[in-house]
């Protein structure tokens, strides 16, 4: 693959030292379950870790611009790979027939020209602030992810939970645990190197240290080799750790919350239109979203999942049919608990004038408003605690109402 050699860094830097996927979700949850309505929510945050080109996702095909900034690699409705029409003015990638279905059934929804605060085009500090929550990078070493967690009133506890992975992504990472939930690891690699990462991290980081070494205890017990995606194959290991993740989430004493993170989707070179390495990718995530569908069985009907990226691609492709880093982008939503069916979009048009600094997607829409709307629909956070704690000195971005149904 082309990546930037940034990326390449952050991979270490970040910690995703082992495998092209992580998941972590939280033991010792407080289980969720609204005595009103009887809902067991369940919040699934994927993160994908390289800059997503939301214009080829989700294409703004009614858009007179588009065809001729995306050049080589636009979709299009007819042809012999059409995209798949949401309304008259989107198509979705022809790799995501299972979003495509979701959506038709009201239970998935996008969000375009969508955007963190930041808007620079670094991806260390472009996925520090995506995680961290904060308006700016070097804020914390926390996430928002973990400090809602710490907001949510304490109930009856849930004892299992897992990560797949050799660290935590820094959007569920935060302060020692108070409340009697700790963070599980478990690396995906043979023992020796696992071992080798955690003797690393017993002096950088003992309580992280820790976790790794109670994950390499649990890992036979726990999961099998079933949550062990075979390296070389990213569509797949997207798959196989979605698959996991919700056999765990699905029972009765599982986690409730998690986060996955996806490498590889900084597609500077031969990203492809409706077939290439774009398509490929997307494929993987459609499977992984279907993976949690089937896989939480029931529980399907009170999830949410949450797909966000660092920042988007240039509108106008680049000379080696690719696209470099640029600014909106989009967020899916997917779950039986989503109110689909919908394209959410003010949407700022590709007309030179209209792009961002002349190369990029406007965005019109904040992410955390995003975020913020879905934790008050999942969890009922209020407004205070989502810009004052989970996202601190975000009054301005305002919770999206209607997204969870």
């Amino acid at each position: 693959m082309m990546d930037c050699v940034e990326n390449r860094l952050i991979t270490s830097r970040r910690g995703l030292l082992l495998g092209g996927a992580s998941f972590a979700a939280w033991a010792y949850l407080p289980k969720f379950a609204r005595a009103a309505d009887g809902r067991d929510p369940r919040l699934i945050v994927v993160i994908l870790r390289g800059a997503l080109d939301g214009l080829s996702t989700v294409a703004p095909i009614g858009d007179p611009d588009y065809a001729g900034l995306h050049g080589s690699i636009a979709l299009t409705a007819d042809g012999a790979h059409p995209a798949i029409m949401l309304d008259t003015f989107f198509a979705l990638h022809p790799a995501m027939p299972e979003f495509a279905r979701m959506y038709r059934d009201m239970h998935a929804a996008v969000i375009h020209a969508v955007a963190t605060p930041y808007r620079d085009r670094s991806h260390f500090d472009g996925q520090d602030v995506l995680e961290s929550g904060y308006a700016g990078p070097g804020r914390v070493q926390s996430g928002w992810l973990n400090r809602a967690l710490e907001a949510l009133p304490r109930g009856e506890r849930v004892s299992s939970g897992l990560a797949v992975g050799p660290t935590t992504p820094l959007v569920l990472r935060g302060a020692a645990p108070t409340v009697g939930w700790a963070p599980v690891a478990l690396p995906q690699a043979d023992d020796d190197t696992a071992m080798r990462l955690v003797d690393l991290y017993r002096h950088r980081d003992p309580a992280l240290a820790s976790a790794l070494s109670q994950g390499l205890q649990l890992e036979k017990a726990a999961s099998g080799d079933d949550m062990k995606p075979k390296p070389g194959n990213a569509a797949m290991q997207m798959r196989q750790v979605a698959r996991g993740a919700a056999k765990l989430m699905g029972a009765d004493d599982g986690p409730r919350i998690a986060a996955l993170a996806f490498d590889g989707w900084d597609t500077h070179a031969n990203e492809g239109g409706p077939v290439g390495r774009l398509a490929f990718l997307l494929g993987g995530l459609d499977g992984a979203l279907a993976e949690f569908e089937s896989g939480l069985g029931d529980r399907w009907r009170d999830t949410v999942v949450v797909v966000a990226t660092e920042f988007g691609r240039t509108a106008r492709i680049n000379g080696t049919d690719g696209t470099d880093h640029g600014t909106g982008t989009i967020a899916l939503l997917a779950g039986g608990a989503v109110k689909g069916g919908r394209v959410i979009s003010d949407w700022p048009g590709l007309k030179l004038a209209n792009l961002y600094e002349g190369r990029d997607l406007k965005p019109t829409t904040d992410l955390r408003s995003v975020i913020k709307g879905v934790l008050q629909g999942q969890f009922g956070l209020s407004d205070r605690v989502l810009a004052e704690t989970v996202f601190p000195d975000s009054a301005a971005a305002r919770p999206m109402k209607g997204l969870v149904a």
